[in-house]
């Protein structure tokens, strides 16, 4: 995969993790909570209804969890916008790196909490926001030369 790939795909990885922000941001909220509560339901699976944001130190978390998430989307952004160019490896790297420790610490946090069944939600997320960013891209230039004896073995 070329470079312009991976800063393409950085946009879909920037867009996975902000995408919780705004509901958990929400459910600071006693009118607004309910997707934060339905979310947080499906996460820690069953859907029972189990989880609520009744207590305030539930909904200040909310508000917490959605600013980094927010926070973190908007990183990922301005490392796609500002800084890809100069290094691809560097922000692909750093990107994998910030991925691979939020994916190992909410998911111990998950399975110590007694919701086991968000490791599986986890999985999904960390394979969404990684996606072709795992291997390291091909410089614009060998990208296109792979790509051209590509299509010149298949006439």
């Amino acid at each position: 995969m070329t470079q312009t790939k991976h800063k393409q795909y950085l946009l879909v990885s920037a867009l996975v993790v902000a995408s919780f922000g705004p509901v958990f941001f929400l459910g600071s909220m006693p009118e607004t909570s309910g997707p934060a509560s339905w979310t947080l339901d499906l996460l820690s699976f069953p859907l029972d209804g189990a989880q609520q944001f009744d207590a305030a130190t539930t909904r200040f978390l909310s508000a917490l969890t959605g600013g980094f998430l927010i926070g973190w989307g908007a990183t990922l952004w301005a490392l796609r916008r500002w800084v890809y160019d100069a290094a691809p490896e560097g922000v692909r790297k750093s990107m994998l790196t910030g991925v691979i420790c939020w994916f190992l610490v909410d998911s111990a946090g998950s399975i110590a909490s007694g919701n086991p069944s968000n490791v599986f939600f986890n999985l999904l997320v960390l394979l969404l926001a990684v996606g072709p960013l795992w291997k390291k891209a091909t410089a614009p230039s060998e990208g296109n030369r792979q790509e051209n004896e590509g299509q010149r073995q298949v006439h």
